[in-house]
């Protein structure tokens, strides 16, 4: 008992003391997995391979609110049984401890069962009376639902085999070997091949189909979908294949993995996420048509594939040194956006992430590039910037080299900042210190060096500047009518909307769209032109614009609404909800069906559907003071919603409520 005691004590210096990593050598996890859908449990087996560095008395694994059985450890094909306990260290955190006389240089094998109770990390959701299974580790530990590690440095070769209903699409991580088993539930085998941080572990399951396509450097890459999506699938997609071939080319190192797929799922956390093979994002940019001109999958999509060299292949060592993943993505996603859109497009958002970094220091909110606790603004947008700015202090061929080298030297493998600059350095030939304490080390971002670097770059920004109808009206009219870009009419209307003439409806979606959110006190002159407006591929500007022509012209209310009955816009129903709540309140339109539509408003509550449409109707019935004892209901189920937006809304407008 003495002796176990003291190993117990080892055990608990070691993980709080040191990182096991010095010490142990996880390299393969081999994982069956199974889901008790009733009681959103995981039950699983695991065989984990490891190699000892230095003799230690015993090994660890992150697991939250798991059980284990069945723990054997072999070493030369001799299986044992082996001491173990579950050491909860902090509030929330445990950690499975395997006893045993390890010895360096020697190769292991453990095994064990687990039934895991995850609270977070994995969510078993309903979407339209399916299944909607999904992961997000980052931020939140893969280890609540699969026994792993909660350090990143910890890179490990993830298989694993899922059993589910055969009527479901089953994805994960790496390359689908096969689908096994006979009846009604399959067990399908995914091979990564490649070693990972166990953040980046995922799984994704669902109804979905799938539509393929082939990288120029032969890559598979898989776009799944809902199957009543498939008008949308290629507006959702759209340009994937080149952004993937252009982000090979541009970085100059190929894509590291097997194969790249897309999921979309219910209620995600985030935009999206970019596990290792498999991104995971918001079926908010599933969109059609129109709704691609509003908001639409593009950056999104450009910035988690970037992640799969900055961050899957090359990830940090702690969030100190996070702008490394981040500032790449959020680069490298903005160069792919440039090769679509063009460099004006690259230009106007470089601009206005500087504006945003500016105001965020003058709040006195902004912190240094190396601080672990800053902004997504500061890790992504600072980040970027200081890709661009050094890019354009070295030159482009030391940059792509340095950033080639740095890959290739760090694959698989975890690094720090001085890792990347000093692989610049090497190329450049001179040192780099004042460059990173002006943009990376520093609190403030160098506000004034951002912007004039962009204007010494691009005569569109120049021209985007001097505009200022604020303090210079004598032009202002004229700056509708002649040579300024899009964005530069839109900041004229922005400020003075009272300039809006029936020329300008004659302007691109862009301007058009910026009439119908700034000019909402329409002059009877620009009526029929503005009522054009309902007609736009755009469900933003339909939305805005049918709110101000109800409002302006009373008398026309019913024609409004009849003319935009079937336009629902993006999944949150943007367009059909402000309708309903407008219908509602024009007792001339449609008088017989006031409960029906009032009954539809409040379905849009109910738990199945997506989270910021329940937002939504919420508001509305709270507007219109319709929201009644089941509208309340919905209210105290979201409280225990897995997304804390909808939590903190729903308790806050429950409090409102009870005043």
């Amino acid at each position: 008992m003495k002796k176990w005691i003291f190993g117990f004590c080892l055990s608990i210096a070691v993980f709080l003391k040191a990182q096991q990593n010095e010490y142990v050598d996880f390299k393969k996890i081999e994982a069956n997995i199974e889901f008790l859908v009733d009681s959103s449990k995981v039950k699983g087996k695991l065989i984990y391979q490891f190699e000892i560095l230095k003799d230690i008395d015993s090994v660890f694994i992150d697991a939250q609110s798991i059980l284990f059985s069945d723990i054997k450890l072999t070493e030369l094909m001799a299986y044992t049984d082996v001491e173990f306990v579950s050491v909860k260290y902090k509030k929330n955190k445990s950690k499975l401890v395997v006893y045993n006389n390890f010895k360096a240089d020697s190769s292991y094998e453990l095994r064990l069962n687990y039934l895991a109770n995850p609270r977070k990390a994995l969510y078993l959701l309903k979407r339209n009376d399916y299944l909607n299974i999904w992961t997000q580790g980052q931020g939140k530990y893969t280890s609540h639902w699969l026994p792993s590690f909660d350090d990143m440095n910890e890179k490990v070769e993830f298989d694993l085999s899922i059993i589910f209903n055969e009527d479901y699409t089953v994805l994960a991580n790496g390359k689908l070997d096969s689908i096994s088993g006979s009846g009604d539930f399959k067990n399908w085998h995914y091979n990564m091949k490649k070693p990972m941080s166990s953040y980046l572990v995922a799984l994704a399951i669902g109804k979905y189909d799938k539509k393929t396509e082939t990288s120029k450097s032969g890559i598979p890459l898989e776009y799944y979908y809902y199957p009543e999506d498939s008008l949308k699938v290629e507006p959702t997609y759209r340009y994937t294949k080149q952004i993937f071939d252009f982000l090979e080319d541009e970085i100059e190192f190929n894509y590291p993995w097997q194969n790249y797929k897309q999921v979309p799922v219910h209620d995600f956390l985030y935009s999206g996420m970019e596990n290792t093979t498999l991104t995971i994002f918001s079926d908010t940019f599933v969109v059609d048509s129109i709704g691609f001109n509003d908001r639409n999958y593009v950056n999104v999509n450009a910035h988690e594939l970037a992640h799969q060299w900055f961050g899957d292949l090359v990830t940090v060592t702690s969030g100190v040194h996070h702008w490394l993943q981040e500032g790449f993505a959020t680069y490298y996603a903005l160069l792919a956006e440039k090769e679509i859109f063009g460099q004006d497009y690259f230009d106007f958002k470089l601009y206005n992430s500087a504006k945003d970094l500016g105001r965020q220091d003058v709040s006195g909110s902004g912190t240094s590039l190396l601080n672990p606790k800053s902004s997504s603004l500061t890790f992504y947008q600072r980040g970027a910037w200081v890709l661009y700015a050094l890019r354009h202090k070295v030159g482009d061929k030391v940059f792509k080299s340095a950033v080639k080298n740095y890959l290739e030297k760090h694959q698989f493998a975890n690094v720090e900042t001085s890792d990347f600059i000093s692989e610049v350095e090497a190329i450049y030939g001179q040192s780099l210190s004042k460059f990173v304490d002006n943009w990376i080390v520093v609190k403030d971002f160098p506000f004034n060096n951002a912007i004039a670097l962009l204007k010494s770059q691009s005569n569109f920004i120049q021209e985007y500047i001097m505009v200022d109808c604020e303090a210079n009206s004598s032009k202002c009219e004229d700056y509708l009518t002649y040579y300024l870009s899009d964005e530069a009419k839109i900041k004229v209307i922005s400020q003075r909307p009272d300039l809006v003439s029936n020329k300008t409806f004659k302007e691109s979606k862009k301007v058009r769209q910026a009439i119908s959110q700034y000019v909402t006190t329409i002059p009877k002159e620009l009526k029929g032109n503005y009522e054009t407006l309902l007609d736009d591929a755009s469900y933003l500007t339909i939305e805005s614009a049918l709110y101000n022509l109800w409002i302006n012209f009373p008398t026309a209310r019913a024609r409004y609404l009849a003319k935009t009955k079937s336009v629902y816009g993006f999944l949150e129903k943007n367009v059909r909800l402000l309708w309903l709540v407008l219908n509602l309140n024009t007792p001339e339109y449609q008088s017989d069906k006031k409960e029906e539509i009032l009954n539809e408003l409040k379905s849009y509550t109910n738990p199945d559907n997506n989270f910021q449409l329940r937002i939504n109707a919420f508001n509305f019935l709270d507007l219109i003071g319709a929201c009644d004892a089941n509208c309340r209901a919905n209210l105290e189920q979201a409280k225990t919603h897995h997304n804390w937006r909808m939590v903190k809304f729903a308790k806050d407008m429950l409090k409102k409520q009870d005043k």
